[in-house]
């Protein structure tokens, strides 16, 4: 920062921003040509563009903060601004799913028999898996604040073990909504019931592989000693992103599991 005489951060010209919008496209344009006419070159060239974009931004952006010292307090401090705008914004992204839920439920139509859950559409038992990923997502929610304190009183080898604790829980819930997708009676096709279910869930499910992948990420950083007692910033915001999921999926467990079944 000795070349300038202010503390904020003028980002550098980078091609990622447009990598990552092309990525976005083909991804988009390659799972409707997945689904209507069974092709997979599209999607797969838009993915392996996206986790390469991912990477190499990433790395630009530790290079950054780790070592070049851009991330100054002025720099953090609108970052945090723009972390909690973007958990905002999801807030109200997932408000419109339960929208659509109660909407369907508190009056169902008569084409739904007038009765909800609709007549033939068999809920699933929310004391059985939907239940344990309650509990997972929980736990998961107690090691990384764990891995929080670790950071914060430089203790670093707890901060890896309760970090790579949490990474294992988001895999372990993914895997457990996986199999329980598997073995649904109902498809998202099955009327409002299946397209609430499976897009609020689904959409959440994304959320939880987003938050693994970040806090994977943090991890690393961790074990390559990037983060200090005062200066972690990007943990914090999968730490603020993870507590987030945590309480999307209660309001999703006590609202279509529970209360909807």
């Amino acid at each position: 920062m000795a070349h300038q005489a202010h503390a904020f951060h003028m980002v550098d010209p980078s091609p990622w921003p447009l990598t990552g919008a092309i990525a976005a496209l083909l991804l988009t344009s390659g799972l409707a040509m997945w689904f209507h006419f069974g092709s997979t070159m599209l999607m797969n060239l838009g993915l392996i563009i996206m986790i390469l974009t991912m990477i190499q931004w990433w790395r630009d952006i530790v290079r950054e903060s780790t070592f070049q010292g851009h991330h100054t307090t002025p720099v953090q401090k609108g970052l945090r601004y723009g972390m909690i705008l973007f958990i905002t914004s999801e807030v109200l992204f997932f408000f419109g799913f339960f929208w659509a839920f109660y909407n369907s439920s508190l009056a169902p139509t008569p084409e739904l028999g007038e009765y909800w859950p609709p007549t033939g559409v068999i809920p699933l038992d929310p004391f059985e898996v939907p239940l344990l990923n309650t509990a997972v997502l929980l736990a998961s929610g107690v090691t990384v604040t764990w891995a929080h304190h670790s950071i914060m009183v430089g203790n670093r080898k707890e901060a890896i073990q309760s970090l790579f604790l949490t990474v294992m829980l988001g895999l372990y819930f993914t895997v457990l909504q996986a199999t329980e997708y598997y073995e649904t009676s109902f498809a998202i096709a099955d009327g409002v019931y299946g397209s609430t279910f499976f897009v609020a869930t689904g959409f959440h499910g994304l959320h939880v592989i987003i938050g693994s992948i970040f806090l994977l990420i943090c991890l690393l950083r961790q074990i390559n000693f990037h983060f200090t007692s005062d200066h972690h910033f990007g943990f914090e915001a999968a730490a603020w992103y993870w507590h987030f999921v945590d309480v999307v999926w209660l309001f999703l467990y006590v609202s279509i599991y529970w209360w909807g079944s």
